[in-house]
């Protein structure tokens, strides 16, 4: 008895705290990852440039944006090399940028490939075209590291730009410092600038893609088609090509077309150089076979995908045994995910790494969080003594490096185990350590959200200020022109007045844009506030159930009825389980709805026999799955009429739950009783309960408040004296499909 007791107790402490754990899984990882762009003189990247470590074995290649990333830090030396011949070796100092020159551009240039290129260029012709080529190298290599300064040296750079392709490099790197934000409408606008004003092949490539992250997948495929139709496409530019498409049609759910386009990508990057691209492309193969339902050829092709990297790097290969491991995990195939991700782990050990990251894909991998993965999955084969731990160890090395996330985890699922193996101190003790873990993160995360806004309202006012730039370079430019001939006065006195009404316009559209980010930021941050308020709201309403649901297990307990209360508290687990399940969501679907407000009526039941009967009726006519709820929005009422109404009359009533269509978009929920009624309720309450607002009824409101601003008036409730006497309560709900 006692031990069902420790077990009621520990299932409260995670029914009534664990609500709050309602934080995004996105966190950044500290790393020690190395970023940087190789370009020609020009600007134009170089694809294909081997880039390694000196002493450490480490080596990487660049992609078509002449990206990549490497394990270094300050003091390292980076070797880059092309076919097997070094180009260029410099130190990591952290001040410097360095551009490396392709041997294949221009014949003039070929003696000068071996020398070191810095920001400056030594072979410009103007002290105009210094500054700028100074500021814009300034601006490239700040833009994945700071953002703000990053922009900060593109308007520099616009102060000292010359001719549209000047301009086009500098509006390329704005919209790529946008990119990395992931501000993509603003990372369109200023790539559709940069290709007005040069059509360069790899400029459109960057406003396709934008296109796609931005959800404008029309656009997207039209300028993927458009650039295919082009001549004098290089081979990786065309695999470019057929990647993005790909990537068009698997976000409109239209996996066959995606796969001809990753197959015709993958055929065509056998033909470059550019083996980096090779295990992503068989990765998104796979994707799209698994999405087609045709798991055997996904996994081959992952496999492939393995293959192909195991010369290049452990890191790469530690890549594509997650993508693998994750595979295996979505499709239940638990003994090659242990194996999978038991070889992870060695690697990464042995490999001596914290972290390895996927730049084109976003992936990265750490020690703790690897060792994470690989005990959810011995805990999937129950084998607690493996799980443990490893377990222990993740959330450990994880406290170390400060990833809040994946030791909260760990802890969680230490938790879980402990509590199936039925040693409650260590799974209390550790998931009191979890909640203090999920309030540390829920603090992160509103200061995330705050920095958020402030960095969109500093960048608002940097983008005006380009803006404002470029228009005055125009209207400098338009003055120059008055004065070249006094031959065309009157002429250039036409064209001053309408530079002069242009200045105006764009005056008056700098102050329209203002607004129009000012509007966008409150509307972000209102919507912040509504989403902070509803969890406010369900980490209020959950606890206040729970403690009243508790209440019959108490009793149970109290009268010494054994198998009762364990029958009790089974079907209260498995209530609970659901509701945590569901907490997290602003809508449900309506058909779990009305199973855990039947389950709850049976709890409820089963105590009050005596007190009431019930029925609970749905509408055959009703879709269940076409219909979304806020959940926890229905039972409140019940527990109302249960514990106000019913309970407190003397002969047995009756409690009525149906479900009614009122039309295709349309239900009305109807929950009535023939209780004692509102008045009478009121009258039997103590000064105390007089006093002591009702919080289920309370948050209820407030709920339905806060949810209707965000999604248009989905949810209306009315509330009603059944009889003439005032006894009886009829609550009436309108829910509706969108």
């Amino acid at each position: 008895m006692q031990r069902k007791i420790n077990i009621f107790i520990f299932l409260f402490w995670i029914a009534v705290i664990g609500i709050n754990a309602q934080v995004s899984d996105e966190m950044q990882i500290p790393s020690k990852i190395y970023s940087d762009r190789i370009t020609d003189q020009d600007g134009n990247p170089l694809s294909g440039i081997q880039v390694r470590v000196r002493g450490k074995g480490i080596s990487t290649f660049t992609d078509s944006n002449g990206e990549f990333s490497i394990n270094a830090k300050n003091g390292d030396i980076i070797i880059l090399s092309k076919n097997g011949r070094r180009i260029n070796t410099y130190r990591l100092d952290g001040s410097i940028y360095y551009e490396v020159e392709d041997e294949s551009d221009q014949v003039a240039s070929q003696k000068n490939e071996k020398k070191s290129m810095r920001s400056i260029s030594k072979r410009t012709r103007t002290n105009s075209t210094v500054q700028f080529k100074t500021a814009l190298d300034s601006a490239i290599y700040y833009k994945n590291k700071n953002s703000i300064q990053s922009v900060d040296f593109v308007a520099n750079a616009l102060n000292f730009a010359s001719g549209n392709n000047q301009i086009s490099q500098s509006y390329i790197v704005l919209g790529d410092v946008y990119m990395n934000l992931k501000q993509y409408d603003l990372a369109v606008s200023n790539y559709k600038i940069a290709v007005d004003n040069s059509k360069n092949n790899n400029y459109e490539l960057k406003l396709a893609k934008a296109f796609l992250l931005n959800n404008e997948y029309q656009k997207s495929e039209d300028k993927y088609n458009t650039l295919l139709k082009k001549r004098g496409l290089t081979t990786i530019q065309k695999v470019e090509i057929y990647e993005g498409l790909g990537d068009v049609y698997t976000r409109l759910n239209q996996h066959k077309n995606a796969l001809n386009q990753y197959r015709t990508a993958l055929t065509l990057n056998k033909r470059t150089s550019n083996i980096n691209k090779t295990p992503n492309l068989n990765a998104k193969v796979s994707s799209a076979f698994e999405a087609i339902g045709e798991t055997e050829k996904a996994e081959g092709y992952l496999l492939r995908s393995q293959t192909s990297v195991v010369k290049q790097s452990p890191q790469k290969s530690v890549i594509e045994s997650q993508r693998a491991a994750d595979f295996y995990s979505r499709n239940k195939n638990v003994a090659k995910e242990v194996k999978l991700r038991q070889e992870i782990v060695k690697n990464l050990v042995e490999a001596d790494v914290d972290e390895v990251f996927e730049g084109n894909q976003g992936i990265s991998l750490s020690k703790p969080k690897a060792k994470l993965d690989l005990g959810n999955a011995y805990l999937k084969q129950q084998n607690f003594k493996e799980a443990i731990p490893i377990l222990e160890e993740s959330a450990a090395e994880a406290e170390i490096t400060d990833d809040i996330e994946t030791q909260k985890n760990a802890v969680q699922k230490l938790s879980e185990a402990y509590v199936f193996l039925g040693n409650d101190e260590k799974a209390l003790s550790n998931y009191k350590k979890y909640v203090v873990l999920v309030d540390a993160i829920y603090k992160q995360k509103e200061n995330e959200i705050n920095e958020a806004v402030s960095l969109s309202k500093d960048l608002s006012t940097k983008q005006n200020r380009i803006t404002s730039l470029e228009k005055d370079r125009e209207l400098s430019e338009s003055k120059l022109q008055l004065y070249k001939t006094e031959n065309q006065l009157t002429v250039e006195n036409d064209k001053r007045q309408k530079t002069i009404i242009y200045a105006l316009l764009a005056g008056l559209i700098l102050l329209l844009l203002s607004l129009f980010w000012m509007l966008r930021s409150n509307k972000q941050r209102r919507l912040a506030n509504n989403l902070l308020s509803l969890k406010s709201l369900r980490t209020q309403m959950n606890p206040h159930f729970i403690f009243n649901a508790l209440n019959s297990v108490n009793s149970f307990i109290a009268q010494n009825d054994e198998r009762t209360a364990n029958r009790y508290l089974t079907d209260f687990s498995t209530l609970m389980r659901s509701v945590l399940e569901n907490s997290e969501e602003d809508f449900i679907p309506l058909e779990k709805e009305v199973e855990l407000l039947d389950l709850y009526l049976k709890l409820e039941h089963s105590r009050f026999k005596d007190k009431f009967d019930y029925e609970f009726l749905v509408d055959d006519t009703i879709e269940l799955s076409l219909f979304q709820i806020p959940p926890m929005l229905l039972q409140p009422y019940v527990e109302n009429a249960v514990w106000h109404g019913l309970r407190y009359k003397k002969e047995k009533g009756f409690l009525k739950v149906q479900l009614l269509k009122k039309d295709k978009e349309t239900l009305l929920i109807e929950i009535s009783d023939n209780g004692i009624g509102r008045k009478k309720s009121k009258e039997l309450k103590t000064d105390y309960q007089k006093k002591k607002k009702s919080k289920g009824m309370q948050n209820i409101k407030q709920r339905i408040a806060i949810l209707n601003k965000m999604y248009k008036d989905k949810v209306d409730v009315f509330i009603e004296d059944m009889y003439d006497d005032e006894t009886g309560t009829k609550v009436v709900l309108t829910l509706k499909k969108d």
